[in-house]
């Protein structure tokens, strides 16, 4: 990488997964990467950015939180309290950088303003960049008929019901994309898309009005990062290509070049974990990859040094860093 222009990375999606792939690429800003920018979902409904939409009628800032953290430049014991979840009546199960979020976002008026402050407090090498910045609510039609309204609660029917999900919009319809995210899909070299929920945290950002748009007139290399495992009320019994399928009919997105998967296979002791939780490992069907015109990449993705059968963001930096070097 060090023989080409640096890059303009452009990251989407939402939950850890997204997180996961900031950490990854956070210390190449300035080296390979010449600007690495996060498009966040604000649609989820949940947990406490749950609650605190409820109370001031704002979009969801608890990935916008946690992206920042993983951006941030600053020292480690101030982060683990950005992170910390009080206890007791009142303030239970809110994070500190929720609270920290919300206060700047009542006092500036404005989201954009409220990440830009944070963004100075937190030291972070690179920008967050809410998808849109107004308060949405993630709608599911299932298989059956039923629609949902609320990100939290769509997988919970699922699971409850054994009903897929069959389409997947926001409420209220169109929301207008942040003139930044736009911007920065013009701009960008490489589009990375997920890892993360498919419903959940991957696909609303695709939902705001202009993003699938801006996507499909850009020349950048768009990379899908599939899940290492499926999802319980999302993804039961997903192959590779069905994550695939279900993001194309669902985003509107034209073409996906890269779908980079993890070839790794979990030692024994992963096992058993993944079985209790009712994941699966997601099988590639590589003659169905090929019938969408995406070209595959496997690589070993996996971080084998914790309980939890999950990416390792220096695996993943190593794999896509390699794919730039070999296609830009």
């Amino acid at each position: 990488m060090n023989k080409i222009k640096k890059i303009n990375l452009v990251c989407l999606g939402g939950g850890t997964g997204l997180s996961q792939v900031l950490t990854a690429f956070k210390n190449s800003l300035g080296k390979e990467i010449k600007r690495i920018s996060a498009i966040v979902t604000v649609a989820d409904s949940g947990g406490s950015t749950g609650i605190l939409r409820k109370i001031y009628d704002i979009p969801a800032i608890g990935d916008i939180r946690n992206c920042l953290l993983a951006l941030s430049d600053i020292e480690e014991y101030i982060k683990k309290a950005f992170s910390y979840r009080f206890k007791g009546n009142g303030l239970k199960n809110h994070p500190l950088g929720n609270l920290f979020l919300v206060a700047l976002l009542e006092t500036q008026g404005n989201l954009e303003k409220a990440i830009k402050i944070a963004s100075k407090v937190l030291k972070i090498k690179g920008e967050v960049i809410p998808s849109t910045l107004e308060n949405i609510n993630l709608v599911a039609k299932f298989t059956n008929g039923k629609i949902i309204v609320g990100e939290d609660k769509i997988p919970k029917y699922a699971l409850r019901t054994n009903q897929q999900i069959k389409d997947l919009w926001l409420k209220p319809k169109n929301p207008r994309a942040t003139k930044l995210a736009l911007k920065r899909i013009k701009e960008a070299d490489v589009i990375l898309i997920g890892p993360g929920s498919l419903y959940t945290s991957i696909l609303p950002n695709f939902l705001v009005s202009g993003i699938s748009e801006e996507i499909n007139k850009s020349k950048a290399l768009k990379i899908f990062i599939l899940n290492l495992l499926t999802q319980p009320g999302e993804t039961d019994n997903f192959k590779a290509s069905d994550h695939l399928k279900e993001f194309l009919r669902i985003s509107q997105v034209k073409k996906i070049d890269i779908l980079l998967a993890n070839k790794t296979k979990p030692p024994k002791e992963f096992l058993k974990k993944i079985k209790e939780e009712n994941k699966k490992i997601v099988l590639i069907d590589k003659k169905e990859i090929k019938k969408l015109g995406v070209e595959l990449v496997e690589k070993d993705l996996a971080n084998l040094k914790d309980i939890y059968f999950k990416h390792s963001p220096s695996k993943i930096k190593k794999a896509i860093s390699k794919i730039i070097k070999n296609r830009l």
